[in-house]
């Protein structure tokens, strides 16, 4: 009987062959905004939607959702159904004057795809409620279009542009 991490492997490679088969049979290779077919964990790089992005690096994936935004693991890994929940930081009242303090959060989503459907659940601790942002999608390469807040930045930079 198979492992799960050997039936994941053995998935991944079927899928690679058959990918590799399908670039040669359409002619293209081109897969620089592409995510795995199957991968393990989301992939770091600009994601995007309408009012919402996520930006993944080597240390940080942040999250913006309207006028809002937050702070979670980097290397986000995702289970056999590629889906995931990771707890974090967010900050609810972050436009036009970012007022804390950062807030319990829970980040959960599904991949399918380019496409990542997520849901922020943060414990406003202020408001003593709990606050649901979501689900919104978001696409792996596709720049956020945050609307009218013009907070969508990476997480170093915020301390350098106030």
């Amino acid at each position: 009987m198979k492992t799960p991490r050997s039936r994941r492997r053995w998935f991944r490679c079927r899928a690679a062959a058959l990918l590799i088969t399908g670039s040669i049979l359409a002619g293209t290779c081109d897969s620089a905004s592409s995510v795995d077919p199957r991968p393990d964990e989301l992939a770091v790089g600009t994601w995007g939607g309408d009012n919402v992005g996520l930006l993944a690096d080597e240390s940080v994936t942040h999250v913006h959702v309207g006028c809002t935004y937050g702070d979670f693991p980097a290397r986000i890994e995702l289970d056999d159904d590629l889906r995931f929940s990771v707890p974090g930081e967010y900050l609810l009242r972050a436009y036009p004057v970012a007022l804390g303090p950062p807030m319990p959060a829970q980040l959960a989503g599904v991949l399918r795809g380019n496409d990542l459907t997520l849901t922020v659940a943060v414990n406003d601790t202020i408001e003593r409620k709990l606050v649901v942002l979501g689900p919104v999608t978001v696409t792996f390469g596709r720049d956020p279009r945050m609307g009218p807040c013009p907070i969508c930045e990476r997480p170093g930079d915020r301390s350098e542009s106030r």
